[in-house]
């Protein structure tokens, strides 16, 4: 007896259900971290679910779905920058208060979040990649569709902004002056 047709696309439909329950939420902060809007997170992340729906039969069957759904992603988010109304956007006066767990967080996180958010869009995405999804510099070079020395170049060029942007209060105890030890040489 052979297998009822119309099980697979259901079972197509199940298997991206599960994939979209178990990476959403990531997807979304990774989004929101690239945009710095919840909103704009939201619609990018749709529009990349999207897109992975409908090449999923093609992209299921190999290891690279969570390399091909970040591709999707970085690429929504620099087509958005590219946009021109999004550039005509005036900047407001306040930004939104960010969720913050107060267990876990001393309000570090989301003060240096805040000057990630300040970074040119590559160079924002470039650290979120790097340090938020933990690539290697290869990886996010197939990403973005740049260099590795393009990779390279931009997030040290972010790390330098955000030393020069970062208060002496949120740095690490371990980056201030040491005093000189005795025996340096000095009598």
């Amino acid at each position: 007896m052979l297998d009822d047709p119309s099980s697979v696309p259901r079972q197509r439909d199940d298997d991206f259900s599960a994939y979209v329950e178990a990476r959403r939420a990531a997807l979304l902060r990774t989004a929101y971290l690239m945009t710095g809007d919840l909103a704009t997170a939201e619609d990018v992340v749709q529009t990349t679910l999207a897109k992975l729906y409908l090449a999923w039969d093609k992209v299921s069957a190999r290891d690279a779905v969570h390399s091909y759904t970040r591709r999707i992603l970085t690429n929504e988010v620099t087509s958005l920058w590219r946009r021109a109304w999004r550039r005509r956007e005036l900047p407001v006066d306040r930004l939104p208060d960010v969720a913050t767990d107060p267990a876990y967080d001393d309000g570090t996180a989301a003060a240096l979040w805040a000057f990630v958010g300040e970074l040119a869009p590559r160079a924002r995405a470039v650290v979120v990649l790097r340090y938020y999804e933990q690539l290697t510099e290869a990886e996010i070079a197939e990403v973005m569709g740049i260099s590795v020395g393009t990779v390279k170049s931009q997030c040290s060029r972010a790390l330098a902004s955000l030393r020069a942007r970062v208060p002496a209060s949120l740095e690490r105890p371990d980056t201030h002056e040491r005093p000189a030890r005795s025996g340096d040489g000095e009598q």
